[in-house]
């Protein structure tokens, strides 16, 4: 790349979700008019963009989904399994072969709240993935959680703990609400062990 001045992969990324001031989005356009590189470079950032679109909507992902996201895909005609334990509380859980999207609704009061953090945690309560800082709507009261359908087709029979946390800017953590998945695999093959 001869480019004295490459723009970065988030810079482009925010300027292909139009989320820049008009000001930097303007400033991108015209470097852009005049680099190939750079182009070439966004060209890739949109290629990544795609498929991590196409990965979410076929539930490949653990991510945080709206329920915009939810309506959509059942217009679309996609199996939508869904749980909704209460805080504190647990739920029975199973895929079957014909489910294309598994998701639980993580209800908490979230008011009041600046960061949500999402653990991911096994039977024994040991944290074994956090998503930081996710997206969430104060005035919803809901997280909407997507298990990978991949994942869990192929999981054994186990027990998930999900907890969202409050993180405040000092660090400091505060519990909203840990929800209990009791996964009972329906489907023959080796996860089945």
């Amino acid at each position: 790349m001869n480019c004295a001045h490459p723009i970065d992969a988030a810079t482009l990324a925010d300027y292909w979700l139009a989320a820049l001031r008009e000001a930097e989005e303007q400033a991108i356009e015209e470097h852009l008019l005049g680099c190939d590189g750079c182009g070439e470079r966004l060209r890739e950032v949109i290629a990544l963009a795609q498929g991590v679109r196409q990965l979410a909507c076929e539930g490949s992902l653990r991510i945080v989904v709206s329920e915009v996201f939810l309506k959509r895909a059942a217009e679309q005609g996609l199996r939508i399994r869904q749980y909704a334990p209460p805080p504190s509380g647990s739920v029975e859980c199973t895929v079957t072969a014909e489910d294309d999207l598994l998701v639980g609704h993580l209800v908490a009061n979230l008011s009041g709240v600046q960061r949500v953090d999402l653990s991911i945690c096994d039977e024994s309560g040991i944290e074994q993935f956090r998503f930081p800082d996710i997206p969430f709507g104060s005035r919803a009261g809901v997280v909407v959680f997507q298990e990978s359908i991949t994942l869990a087709k192929a999981a054994p029979s186990n027990t998930m703990i999900v907890r969202l946390v409050s993180v405040e800017k000092s660090g400091r953590e505060r519990p909203l609400g840990a929800y209990t998945f009791h996964h009972t695999r329906s489907l023959p093959g080796p996860g089945g062990v």
